[in-house]
């Protein structure tokens, strides 16, 4: 799964990543982090995108993690 993210840390004991979306044109970051744990017979995946400033995102970090969550599903 090729995302546009820079991996700031990895942690696959405690199933976790951590990452940097840069945006193309103001160069804004926003922070990720997805943490992967077992539930039941599956897994749950818990998946955070947070812009590190201003009050609105104009639904960035929302999209970021639909689009990632279909890429998950398609891969499966």
């Amino acid at each position: 799964m090729a995302l546009d993210w820079e991996v700031v840390a990895r942690a696959p004991d405690e199933g976790r990543l951590e990452a940097i979306a840069t945006s193309e044109w103001f160069g804004f970051r926003d922070d990720i982090v997805v943490r992967i744990r077992p539930d039941g017979t599956g897994s749950r995946v818990d998946i955070r995108s947070k812009s590190r400033v201003g009050e609105s995102d104009l639904g960035a970090n929302a999209r970021r993690i639909r689009a990632f969550i279909a890429r998950l599903k398609a891969e499966n």
